[in-house]
């Protein structure tokens, strides 16, 4: 966050993942102070962001009734013109952020949001309006960065039925690359578009304005996506910024906390299951024996990077760092259990096609089932069985998993329900326990799933 304010940064819709800690964790972001439980960095108490957050379609209640829980636009003045710069993050964040880091908040609609900030800039005088949008379309493997190939999404509705008083959607959350023009409800051009993801390409937006009534040429409008290279001069400032930052966290980061004798990565198996996804169920299960845990599920989402068995510095091949496990899982999740019968354990293996995608839940090493996707949704999960025995449809089972599942996250909405919540400890500290036990990891067969 200090890096992109001294880089310029002005504006930033929230995503879902600034509420991964919670709402009162993403006001300390905005407005400083230190963490009320790392404490302060080495830097000291921090002073706040350079930039302004902004979710027009995030709302608390208050006794006037729903208010803005963050700052809904902004102005900034751009060669002698005011821009208008409105804020939304997508409207399903409640099914992909844990409950307890949004309770008391709602997620309205996109579209009304961003045309009742549009209103109210409009009100203030300003005619030239950006809307930035955590949410997005996506696009096939082949999608160009400037190309305009999109393959579905929430995203082109909100850049299609927003108010016509907005010029030009800048999008994200889907990490795909496009420059669009799509018509606003005028029928006028406006520019929808998005930069990838990573910091792998910088959206360029170019566009004239009438001085006289402030509003932006349409017919003007160019979006150019830039690929980032690694052939340009580094920016001595920025060096100087990483290596005092990677030096603060150099011992943490470095210390080994196990070994792997080979790769573990997420590449899947014809049946959607990973390696590495089953090693973190592996941990998670052994973090919540204690508290009855019987098996594990993991969510591949979560998992955010791989093993690899290479070292990345000094530490040795197949030394793993603590640095190279938080990578893996950098959400600060906490693991759980909650007692299923095998009749909504069925329910809750299902459910991995229940939103039309396909979101295949990594099973620890005693738990088998077989898939077969060709059998309609809500009937292609058989076979299941825990610790080698089936299933019976009216036996509770204790089914440990990250509080992120266990509130419902991607759809899986039978954890929510389970009974006799219990939760333990963090997921990475689970994931080190585990390989503190362990010594060396090596990468599972990937046989807990069967079928295609």
């Amino acid at each position: 966050m200090r890096f992109l304010g001294d880089v310029g940064v002005t504006a930033s819709a929230v995503g879902n993942h600034e509420f991964d800690e919670g709402y009162r964790e993403l006001l300390r972001m905005q407005n400083g102070g230190c963490h009320p439980v790392d404490g302060c960095t080495p830097a000291g108490r921090w002073d706040g962001a350079a930039f302004d957050y902004l979710g027009a379609n995030v709302r608390k209640e208050s006794a006037a009734g729903p208010v803005p829980a963050v700052r809904p636009w902004t102005v900034r003045e751009v060669d002698g013109v005011r821009v208008g710069f409105i804020g939304v993050v997508t409207k399903e964040t409640p099914s992909v952020v844990a409950a307890s880091g949004i309770e008391g908040l709602t997620f309205e609609d996109e579209v009304a949001a961003a045309n009742r900030a549009a209103r109210a800039l409009r009100r203030e005088g300003v005619e030239s309006i950006v809307l930035l949008v955590h949410e997005g379309s996506d696009v096939p493997p082949t999608g160009r960065p400037d190309g305009c190939d999109l393959a579905g999404g929430p995203g082109m509705r909100i850049a299609r039925d927003a108010d016509p008083a907005i010029d030009a959607v800048l999008s994200g959350h889907t990490h795909a690359q496009y420059v669009c023009s799509v018509p606003d409800p005028a029928g006028n051009p406006r520019l929808y578009s998005s930069g990838s993801s990573f910091g792998r390409v910088i959206s360029q937006v170019d566009f004239e304005v009438d001085r006289r009534t402030g509003d932006v040429v349409r017919s003007s409008l160019r979006g150019d996506n830039h690929v980032v290279t690694r052939d340009v001069p580094p920016d001595p400032a920025t060096q100087a910024f990483v290596r005092t930052w990677k030096e603060r966290v150099s011992e943490k980061a470095n210390a080994p906390i196990g070994r792997i004798g080979g790769d573990i990565t997420r590449d899947p198996s014809p049946a959607g299951e990973t390696a590495l996804g089953d090693v973190i169920a592996d941990s998670q299960l052994a973090a919540m024996r204690d508290a009855g845990g019987q098996i594990a599920v993991m969510n591949p989402g979560s998992v955010r990077t791989d093993l690899v068995y290479a070292a990345s510095g000094a530490e040795g091949d197949g030394v793993v760092t603590y640095g190279e496990a938080f990578a893996v899982q950098p959400f600060g999740n906490v693991v759980g259990a909650v007692t299923l019968t095998g009749a909504r354990l069925d329910e809750l293996l299902e459910q991995q096609w229940a939103d039309g995608d396909e979101n295949i839940l990594q099973p620890s090493a005693n738990l088998r089932f077989t898939i077969d996707r060709s059998r309609p949704v809500g009937d292609r999960v058989s076979g299941i069985t825990v610790d080698g025995r089936p299933v019976d449809p009216a036996t509770g089972y204790r089914v440990v998993a990250n509080q992120f599942l266990l509130d419902g996250g991607d759809g899986f909405t039978v954890l929510r329900d389970g009974a006799d919540r219990v939760l333990g400890p963090g997921d990475l500290d689970a994931f080190i326990a585990y390989f503190a036990a362990q010594g060396t990891i090596d990468p599972p067969e990937l046989t807990r799933i069967s079928g295609s």
